[in-house]
C-alpha cells in the first residue's frame, strides 16, 4: 500500500503489527507514572488541545514534553509528510481541526485511541446494542460497490469477498456488532438519536487517526463506550487529490472485539 498524507502504520509488507506492538509498549511505560489510565489520558488530551502546556515551565509542562519527546522520536517512522502538507494548507483548511494536526498531536492522539480503547472496552463489550461504524474508503476501488440503504447508513452486500469493508464487516457480525458504511453523516446528531433509543449502547469507529479521536471525544461526552482501530493509512480525497484505497488491521479489530460474545 502506498503511504499516507499524514501518517502510515504499515512496513513496506503492508504489516502494522509492529506499529501496534510500539504503541501498546509506550502506553504500558507511561502508565506506571500516573494513577490510572484515566488520568493519563487527561493530561495526553489536554496537551492535544492546548499548545501552551508545551513551553509551560509548571511541573505538568516539563512532564508532558518529555513524554512527546520520547514519544515522537519513537513513533517518527510512521508519520509521513506531515510538514509537508501542513504548508500545503489553503487558508481555509487552516481552520479545520482535523486537517490542521501537527507532528505532535499526531503523537499524542495514537496514545489517546490506544488508552481509550483500554478504558472502554469492557464497556462497550458489555453494551446491548452495539455498532461500528466503517470508512467507504475501505471498499476494493477495482470493483463497483453494491453496499445497500441500512437502518442507519449504508450496509454492506459482501459483493467483493477481498474487500476490507466486507472483511471488516463480516468479523463485526461474527461478534454481533452491527456495521454500517460511513458515507455522510452528521455524526452528532446520528449518536444523539441513537442514545436516545438504545440508552445502553457502544460505538466502534475506524478511520483515519485524527478523525477517531475526534468521534471517540464526541461518543464520550455522549455517555457512549467507543472503541476504535486507526486506518493503516489516511488517503480518502479529504487528505489526497483523489479518494484512494486504503486498509486497516484485521487482526487489530478481532483482538479488540474478542472476548465480547
Amino acid at each position: 500500500m502506498n503511504p499516507g498524507r499524514t501518517y502510515t502504520l504499515t512496513d513496506r509488507k503492508g504489516d502494522s503489527t509492529l506499529y501496534y506492538q510500539l504503541i501498546r509498549k509506550l502506553t504500558d511505560g507511561l502508565i506506571d507514572t500516573f494513577s490510572s489510565e484515566a488520568v493519563l489520558r487527561e493530561k495526553i488530551r489536554n496537551a492535544s488541545t492546548w499548545k501552551g502546556v508545551l513551553s509551560s515551565t509548571s511541573r505538568r509542562g516539563r512532564h508532558v514534553r518529555k513524554i512527546l519527546k520520547e514519544m515522537e522520536k519513537a513513533l517518527a517512522t510512521y508519520l509521513t509528510g506531515v510538514e509537508e502538507h501542513l504548508h500545503g494548507l489553503s487558508l481555509a483548511d487552516r481552520f479545520d481541526q482535523t486537517l490542521r494536526a501537527t507532528r505532535w498531536q499526531y503523537v499524542l492522539y495514537m496514545l489517546e485511541i490506544e488508552l481509550t480503547n483500554r478504558i472502554n472496552r469492557e464497556g462497550f463489550s458489555t453494551a446491548p446494542w452495539r455498532m461500528a461504524l466503517i470508512p467507504h474508503c475501505l471498499r476494493d476501488f477495482r470493483n463497483s460497490c453494491q453496499w445497500k440503504a441500512g437502518e442507519i447508513e449504508k450496509e454492506c452486500a459482501h459483493c467483493d469477498k477481498d474487500c476490507f469493508a466486507s472483511r471488516g464487516s463480516e468479523l463485526l457480525e461474527r461478534y454481533y456488532i452491527q456495521p454500517y458504511i460511513s458515507v455522510s453523516m452528521d455524526h452528532r446528531r446520528l449518536f444523539g438519536q441513537l442514545k436516545a433509543e438504545h440508552p445502553e449502547m457502544g460505538v466502534l469507529g475506524i478511520a483515519c487517526v485524527p478523525e477517531l479521536v475526534m468521534g471517540m471525544r464526541l461518543c464520550e461526552g455522549l455517555g457512549i463506550p467507543a472503541v476504535g482501530v486507526p486506518l493503516d493509512a489516511n488517503r480518502c480525497s479529504r487528505w489526497m487529490d483523489d479518494c484512494l484505497e486504503t486498509t486497516f488491521s484485521l487482526q487489530e479489530l478481532e483482538r479488540l472485539v474478542e472476548g465480547s460474545v
